[in-house]
């Protein structure tokens, strides 16, 4: 029972939980470290791609991390960025292999921007600056915390963008047809690319609000 309690407070250390869920707020990597933004500007037109896209790069995050890891210490110096590559190229196409297969209008709509998650800055970011130096369990939650960060940005600007944009969310109306009859018009802005940098940046600012601690690191 000893063992058992010691092994279970190994897998809830304070570093572990720092790992899961540091990036989801005051170490975010969209809003603090600004990375991975070209694809939240390109795939929240609709929610659904985004959600899509949030579990693609969240598990492609997890997995890279792990593998790296158990690969980290027979891995030269020299190519580890190739190894990293490789592998990470490896986990894109069995993700756009299963878009293909289970939801290839979805796929069709994400594009070119699948492929694009190998040279995703957050997740080679956190190969080299996580992966590499710690073992597989931490390195899964630094995955799973990073893309699940990365994640609710989209999230919540592919549901604006699209409720805003076109009066519907998953492809389901929700704004009532009486609104439309009254006069409400749906904003094409939102559709545009301009508009998904505001409402990041409308995040970004509500988030240095609350956390008051990062205005004084950037002052």
């Amino acid at each position: 029972m000893a063992d058992y309690n010691r092994k279970n407070m190994a897998l809830l250390s304070s570093k572990t939980k720092a790992a899961l869920l540091g990036p989801l707020n005051k170490n975010n990597p969209v809003l603090v470290q600004v990375l991975g933004i070209c694809s939240v500007l390109a795939v929240t037109s609709k929610l659904e791609p985004s959600i899509v896209m949030a579990i693609s790069v969240t598990l492609v995050v997890a997995f890279g991390n792990v593998i790296i890891s158990l690969l980290r210490k027979s891995i030269p110096n020299r190519i580890r960025i190739i190894v990293q590559l490789v592998v990470v190229a490896s986990l894109v196409t069995i993700v756009s292999e299963v878009l293909k297969a289970f939801a290839y209008d979805v796929n069709k709509q994400l594009s070119v921007f699948v492929g694009l998650i190998v040279t995703n800055c957050i997740l080679m970011g956190r190969l080299e600056a996580f992966a590499l130096g710690n073992g597989p369990w931490p390195s899964f939650l630094d995955g799973i915390g990073n893309g699940l960060g990365y994640g609710w940005i989209l999230i919540v600007v592919g549901f604006f963008r699209e409720l805003l944009g076109s009066g519907t969310l998953m492809g389901h109306q929700v704004i009532p047809q009486a609104f439309y009859d009254a006069g409400y018009q749906d904003n094409g802005l939102m559709m545009l690319a301009p508009m998904a940098i505001l409402l990041v940046a409308c995040i970004i600012w509500v988030h240095r609000a609350v956390n008051k601690e990062l205005q004084e690191e950037t002052n």
